[in-house]
């Protein structure tokens, strides 16, 4: 996995971040208090929890359509 690839998802980042760790990385100060480990490796517990960044990253596989569907 390339890092340029998440961070130029930053915002997705940013939101699971929020959401999964209830870490605000807006807050003033925090990632100045943190190391760059602390936010690595929630950065990477994001692809294993259901997260927007997981998600983009590792879609599902499309369940294929069965025969006839979609036709009345």
């Amino acid at each position: 996995m390339k890092w340029s690839r998440i961070l130029d998802e930053w915002p997705l980042v940013e939101a699971d971040l929020h959401e999964v760790y209830g870490v605000d990385v807006g807050a003033p100060g925090l990632l100045d208090e943190r190391s760059w480990r602390w936010l690595r490796l929630r950065i990477l517990g994001l692809l294993s929890a259901d997260s927007r960044i997981q998600r983009l990253l590792f879609p599902p596989p499309e369940m294929p359509t069965p025969k006839g569907a979609g036709r009345r």
